[in-house]
């Protein structure tokens, strides 16, 4: 019989993703609740030669203890988890889930347009508690903005950029503007996108949608500066990662009106601390993490994460991060 590869699958997955890798690995799971402990996945994981993470980082200390280590596979497209130099020294493949995710993502930017620009989680709460009676307030107090025919700025213009880009222009209409690290021309000429300057599509931009991966360059990203130049009719929608922007500078720019409102997926600190003041403003709509967040989503991240370490580990396909894809050419 072949060898199968020892894996360690550190939460639980579908009962399907766990048959396939079966039958081409050793698996062993975590039973627990959430991830498994770092100490305990520390003291078991000299053993294994593969590992499905969805969190958690991936550093000298891991493979330190990890000696037939070879492969590591994220349920997740972001993996600043990975700590790649520290992999690439060790000749550790890391793989993650690009693509299945692109669509769900973007629908949930576009909800957050929505819902913080028409109010949509204040005037919910307002109806809830029993303050929707005629004469009671002026109806105006509940106007909220449109988002169809105005100027989008996507900051980082990858798949979920284009996603998001597709739906605002073919779907509501928007003006698109875009930042990026290197211009798209076919992204400008498949929907009238303009690149600029990211002080102009700041200036210029009714929604500021940010969608750059965190990386130790992109660590509060956009700062005080930024928000200064945005209008004061401007939302700001960030559901990339809550380090890339200085929240603070975020709070202090909704507070003072510098910008009108937010929607946020996502936050400095995870879970988001309860006395943050984020949580308190009628202007700001707030996710618990939740971009990928639908069932048929969640289960095709888990297959395609099971697939990459099954492929990572036996020379077949798998979606490499392109700091360790020299690994395996």
């Amino acid at each position: 019989m072949a060898h199968k590869p020892k894996v360690m699958i550190t939460r639980k997955l579908p009962d399907s993703v766990l048959d396939y890798l079966n039958e081409h690995c050793d698996c062993t799971v975590w039973e627990g609740q959430g991830s498994i402990p770092r100490e305990e996945l520390l003291s078991v994981i000299k053993d294994y030669e593969g590992l499905i993470v969805s969190a958690g980082p991936v550093n000298a200390e891991l493979i330190a203890h990890a000696p037939r280590l070879k492969a590591v596979s994220t349920v997740s497209v972001g993996y600043n988890h990975f700590h790649t130099q520290d992999m690439l020294a060790g000749g550790i493949i890391g793989t993650h889930t690009p693509y299945v995710l692109d669509d769900t993502v973007a629908d949930l930017v576009m909800a957050l347009m929505l819902s913080s620009s028409r109010r949509v989680a204040e005037l919910d709460r307002l109806v809830k508690q029993g303050k929707w009676q005629r004469g009671a307030i002026k109806e105006d107090q509940w106007f909220g903005l449109d988002v169809h025919h105005t100027t989008l700025g996507i900051i980082g213009m990858g798949r979920i950029g284009e996603a998001i880009a597709k739906r605002a222009v073919h779907g509501f209409d928007m003006e698109l503007l875009y930042y990026n690290r290197s211009r798209k021309p076919e992204t400008e000429e498949k929907f009238g996108a303009s690149y600029c300057a990211l002080e102009d599509l700041l200036r210029r931009s009714d929604f500021v949608v940010l969608m750059t991966p965190l990386t130790p360059e992109t660590v509060h990203y956009i700062r005080k500066e930024h928000f200064e130049l945005m209008k004061p009719s401007a939302f700001f929608i960030n559901a990339s990662r809550g380090q890339t922007v200085d929240e603070q500078a975020l709070i202090e720019a909704l507070q003072s009106g510098q910008i009108r409102g937010a929607g946020l997926d996502v936050f400095d600190t995870e879970p988001v601390s309860p006395d943050n003041p984020l949580l308190k403003m009628d202007n700001v709509v707030t996710l618990p993490h939740i971009g990928s967040a639908t069932s048929r989503t969640r289960y095709d991240m888990a297959m395609l994460a099971a697939q990459n370490l099954v492929g990572a580990l036996t020379g077949g396909k798998a979606y490499v991060v392109p700091e360790l894809q020299a690994l395996v050419k």
